[in-house]
């Protein structure tokens, strides 16, 4: 009888503990870490480029900036918080250079990125092409960035997408990589900055901080007055932003002196 007791002790032990471990993680497989991934990119990027350019191309003018600013900064906050679990939710390359600049992903997966992110562009602006009105489309060339219209405002415009493109890559860097400024936030506080930027820096220069934005009305609009302006100023916004996080502001894992 003992030894019945005993046994049966045994079996309510090792069953116990068994129920208690936490089951293994599950290894994410290659569709999972290659091509989903790269799939969130396009999509995310697709419909921030469309539901902004639709914002552009149906703006009541009454409403000034308010209804771009807005559209933009919420449909950032919302599909951010959708799909950072599947992608990271750059939607940006300027966001896909910072971030593998301070170490947040892998080189093999930065220019799949990029690619994603230039073909949403351009879908989502075609998606906006269909959807609205062609004289309204015609008047603002498809929501492409047409701000600039001689050489005395490009100095101006310029540094502004250098520094409101470098202020909103900080906010996505530092809430999101940083281990001491990390907050579940960040969603939130880059579609807030988005919108701030925009009322500040619309007038001066469509406050575009992103080429995959720029590129996709561009091409769908034939529209290439100072395009360049908005490669140049965000990524090299993004750039010293990334500069300012490995050696300034980031903590001692990201941080590459003064640790």
């Amino acid at each position: 009888m003992a030894d019945k007791k005993m046994e049966m002790c045994e079996v309510e032990t090792s069953l116990m503990t068994s129920e208690s471990k936490p089951a293994p993680a599950r290894t994410p497989n290659k569709f999972e870490k290659i091509y989903q991934p790269c799939l969130g990119e396009l999509v995310g990027t697709a419909f921030f480029v469309f539901i902004g350019c639709v914002s552009v191309i149906e703006n009541e003018e009454s409403t000034g900036r308010l209804q771009p600013a807005l559209v933009h900064g919420f449909a950032v906050a919302v599909l951010v918080t959708c799909m950072a679990e599947i992608s990271g939710s750059h939607f940006n390359p300027t966001f896909t250079l910072a971030i593998y600049l301070c170490g947040g992903m892998e080189l093999n997966m930065v220019a799949p990125y990029l690619a994603c992110q230039l073909v949403g562009g351009m879908l989502g602006a075609a998606m906006a092409k269909v959807m609205t009105f062609d004289d309204n489309f015609a008047k603002v060339h498809g929501a492409a960035f047409a701000v600039l219209q001689s050489d005395d405002q490009v100095g101006r415009a310029l540094f502004g997408e250098v520094a409101m493109t470098c202020l909103i890559t900080m906010v996505l860097l530092l809430g999101a990589l940083n281990t001491k400024t990390r907050n579940p936030m960040v969603p939130f506080l880059v579609g807030c900055t988005v919108i701030m930027n925009i009322f500040a820096g619309g007038d001066i220069s469509g406050t575009c901080m992103n080429p995959a934005r720029a590129f996709g009305p561009a091409v769908v609009s034939n529209y290439w007055t100072y395009h360049w302006v908005y490669w140049v100023g965000p990524i090299a916004g993004g750039l010293i932003a990334a500069v300012l996080i490995r050696l300034l502001l980031g903590d001692e894992k990201i941080r590459l002196i003064l640790k």
